[in-house]
């Protein structure tokens, strides 16, 4: 009998807490999981609006090395200097494989030679032509003085050899001016034929020396004294888009008119930076910029904005080019350094703002949640400027209490909460 009790007792306590346990589980799957909205207060004081943005320095007037222009061939470069390499005026940057270059040029070399052989032979032979010529003229002259001696003798000969001597007198004059217009005409050719092949020399000439000049500028030399700057070579095809492009390197090749390498003046830096469309409005040339490198803890600089570019990107993520110049430098900067930029747009006094998380946006109106006794209700203020931090508004008083977040959102997580609690009940 009292084993039975003692069994019955012990049934009765796990039965118990097994009810126990199924009805703890219940409160904590249907209780309410939804969190405290985060607030803040409305303020009123003294607010500063700026833009930031990271970008790149680079040298304001850069001496740009391209490769020469070589009648469209690519160009293989055989040595190259490395980027960041400091360098003097005079030095050799860039060197481009030459051996083409150096076979025209020995082509043009012979043809030169060639063609100056054949003035030569142009110019002998004219003279040779003339010099004949002129015996002809000296020789009919002579001809036609005997003819005249023979002429003389007319009166004392009968009708028949007069009429003879006169015939030859009138042959041996035609047979003088024919040579004097074959004299002519032999200075007219000979000077014609010595153009002609004078003409084939300059030709070339002007080839050897354009061959010449080719082979000198395929040796980049700097310019100016500083850092190189070794650009990106464009001519690489990536497998993914978004991959960086890599540098030029000896061996690669480059097309007559691209950009190799740039020497940045070192005395005259820039920033290059791209910032998003939403803040262009705010911008304007000639605004302050501060500027700070990222591998130059502490040091700050100043600039100004020097021309802003034209709005490019897709749809969701439009971005400008915005160049900035620097003020004041120091030997320390290099071409191609991150910097970080901050660009003061506004500087308002006793106005009303809250954190920019604060304010939101529906179809074109600008509102916020403001807490009131009745609870938390959507309110429509006046947008005056937005930062990236704070956002000067209007509509509303100091102290107002507005939400950090939207209820809606809020509650759409408590729900999602519930739901997982209750998917994980055992079924």
């Amino acid at each position: 009998m009292k084993v039975r009790l003692l069994l019955a007792a012990i049934a009765v306590a796990i039965l118990g807490g097994a009810g126990w346990g199924v009805r703890r589980l219940i409160q904590v799957a249907t209780a309410s999981t939804s969190g405290v909205i985060p607030t803040t207060h409305v303020k009123r004081g003294h607010v500063t609006i700026t833009v930031s943005s990271r970008g790149e320095l680079q040298g304001g007037n850069s001496e740009v090395l391209t490769a020469p222009m070589t009648g469209g061939q690519d160009m293989a470069i055989t040595s190259m200097r490395d980027s960041g390499e400091l360098v003097n005026p005079g030095d050799t940057i860039v060197q481009f494989d030459t051996t083409q270059q150096e076979y025209n040029l020995r082509e043009a070399e012979a043809d030169l030679a060639e063609a100056e052989q054949q003035v030569a032979k142009a110019e002998a032979d004219g003279q040779a032509a003339l010099e004949e010529a002129r015996y002809q003229t000296l020789s009919t002259a002579a001809d036609v003085k005997l003819a005249e001696l023979e002429v003389r003798k007319n009166p004392m000969l009968a009708a028949i050899p007069a009429r003879q001597n006169d015939i030859s007198l009138e042959a041996a004059k035609n047979r003088q001016q024919q040579a004097d217009r074959d004299l002519k005409n032999r200075q007219a050719a000979g000077g014609a034929g010595v153009a002609i092949q004078r003409a084939n020399e300059s030709k070339a000439k002007l080839m050897a020396d354009v061959a010449r000049r080719t082979i000198e500028s395929m040796t980049l030399k700097a310019k100016t004294g500083g850092y190189v700057n070794v650009q990106q070579n464009t001519n690489q095809n990536l497998m993914y888009q978004g991959m960086t492009l890599p540098q030029f390197q000896t061996g690669d090749t480059a097309r007559a008119g691209q950009s190799v390498a740039q020497i940045p003046d070192m005395s005259n830096w820039e920033v290059i930076s791209s910032i998003a469309e939403l803040d262009r409005g705010y911008l304007s040339p000639d605004q302050k910029v501060t500027v700070q490198a990222a591998a130059l803890a502490g040091r700050e600089f100043h600039g100004h904005i020097k021309a802003l570019g034209g709005t490019s990107g897709t749809p969701w993520n439009r971005r400008f080019e915005c160049r900035i110049a620097l003020d004041d430098s120091g030997p320390e900067l290099r071409p191609g350094m991150s910097v970080n930029i901050q660009i003061t747009v506004a500087s308002l006094d006793s106005v009303l703002w809250l954190p920019s998380q604060a304010l939101f946006e529906r179809d074109g109106h600008a509102f916020v949640y403001l807490k009131t006794a009745q609870g938390v209700t959507p309110k429509d203020v006046t947008l005056v400027r937005r930062g990236e931090s704070q956002t000067v508004i209007a509509g509303l008083n100091e102290g107002d209490e507005v939400s950090l977040s939207s209820p809606d959102q809020q509650n759409k997580t408590g729900d999602s909460g519930r739901g997982g609690v209750m998917k994980a009940l055992p079924k």
